[in-house]
């Protein structure tokens, strides 16, 4: 079984920093278009960063280089986030394109989210 699960979230005062970890673990044949999203209450879950295809990374244009994503052994994915701001104030989701097989069908996985409150 395919899991997604994501580490690092708390909460920081404006300006500071935190680092978000997401580990796949279990059958995994290909993995791609690793990345984060977040959903602030109210809102719809929005882009953060994520990799596409060839490698390049597409952030969300609220980021303005104060977050960096990046990822090791294929399987692991983390985001930087520098200068945070109350409005940064989100759960983020861990998410990838997975196929457990050769002849599978490469589907959306999911983590479980993990909280970030940035305030004061």
């Amino acid at each position: 079984q395919v899991q997604l699960v994501e580490s690092g979230g708390g909460l920081v005062q404006p300006g500071e920093s935190l680092r978000l970890s997401c580990a796949a673990s279990g059958i995994i044949f290909t993995i791609s278009g690793q990345g984060w999203y977040r959903q602030a209450p109210g809102k719809q879950r929005e882009l953060v960063a994520r990799f596409s295809d060839g490698g390049v990374v597409d952030y969300g244009d609220f980021v303005k280089g104060r977050f960096t994503i990046s990822k090791t052994g294929g399987k692991n994915v983390y985001l930087q986030m520098n200068s945070l701001k109350p409005e940064d104030t989100a759960v983020y989701y861990c998410n990838a394109d997975i196929s457990i097989g050769l002849l599978r069908p490469i589907l959306a996985y999911w983590g479980q989210g993990t909280q970030v409150t940035v305030s004061s």
